[in-house]
């Protein structure tokens, strides 16, 4: 969607910017995609994870428009893309994906992988590719390669500020960079590895879990098309974890065998407590997928 910044800057103005045209939808259908890919003939496409995981499922039932395919590459950013659907795009197109890192205040790009002969790597979102990019701790000092923290950003796309809102103005800017509320982690290449946001962090009774590093866990079972790990009140702990499923076509799954499967995989405090099975995850108005207000929004509130 075009009020979406993604959409805005990353598909439209950077297209025009680089003297080439934008085939522009009437919206997202996952039905239509691949009747639009042989209109359009176009050599890339963005989309934010849960586009990507929709578009798949299709691709087998539209083999001609997928051979006729001339991409050069698939883009995706605005959430994490779980490295299995990475995988499975490329594996589908023929083409790499690049998994880049974006936020409205920086005018969308903040880090990228490369294009290939450049590095890219799964599970990252890449390198700076925009402002400047750093890890920092609570009290201001930047952390090294391997140090888990908050990112934050510098540079002339970053916002200055936001109007009329101190508040938000003296907790987002301190420390002489932005904070862009995302825990992550960079590695000897500086490339970046978003861990999840702050506010999303599940606190059960004291223990810190991130919603994505169960995510990837549940996607890797063969049933499982796409899951959004989520905090659900609890009476004691304070929060437990849940997790919401869509099943791949054609398979099917327990609660029991997706809880039984985590529990091979994760300690015990981060196995979900409750898995729903849904046949849509409930998304918000730019397609990306909403932990916070999730359980209200399920009934486990």
């Amino acid at each position: 969607p075009l009020f979406h910044i993604h959409g805005l800057i990353a598909a439209v103005l950077s297209s025009l910017a680089a003297g080439g045209s934008v085939f522009c939808t009437p919206g997202f259908n996952a039905l239509r995609f691949f009747q639009w890919l042989s209109e359009a003939k176009p050599n890339w496409y963005t989309a934010v994870p849960t586009m990507h995981q929709a578009i798949l499922p299709r691709a087998a039932r539209n083999p001609e428009q997928l051979a006729e395919a001339k991409l050069r590459f698939i883009r995706s950013s605005s959430a994490s893309l779980p490295a299995q659907v990475m995988a499975e795009l490329e594996a589908t197109f023929g083409c790499p994906v690049i998994e880049s890192y974006g936020m409205t205040e920086a005018s969308h790009q903040m880090a990228s992988n490369r294009l290939p002969p450049g590095q890219r790597k799964p599970g990252s979102v890449g390198a700076a590719a925009g402002p400047e990019v750093a890890v920092m701790a609570p009290d201001g000092r930047l952390l090294k390669a391997g140090e888990v923290g908050e990112i934050v950003i510098r540079g002339p796309n970053v916002t200055a500020g936001y109007e009329k809102n101190a508040d938000a103005n003296a907790s987002a800017f301190a420390h002489g960079w932005f904070h862009t509320g995302d825990q992550g982690v960079l590695d000897e290449d500086n490339y970046l590895r978003v861990t999840g946001r702050l506010k999303e962090i599940i606190n059960r009774g004291g223990e810190k879990i991130s919603p994505l590093e169960v995510d990837g866990v549940l996607m890797d079972h063969p049933a499982v098309a796409q899951v959004v790990t989520f905090a659900m009140p609890h009476d004691k702990l304070g929060e437990e974890v849940a997790a919401a499923v869509v099943l791949r076509e054609g398979q099917s799954a327990s609660e029991a065998d997706i809880r039984g499967f985590a529990s091979t995989r994760l300690a015990d405090f981060k196995v979900p407590r409750k898995v729903l099975i849904l046949d849509e995850i409930p998304k918000g108005a730019t397609g990306k997928l909403q932990r916070i207000g999730l359980a209200a929004k399920l009934g486990l509130g």
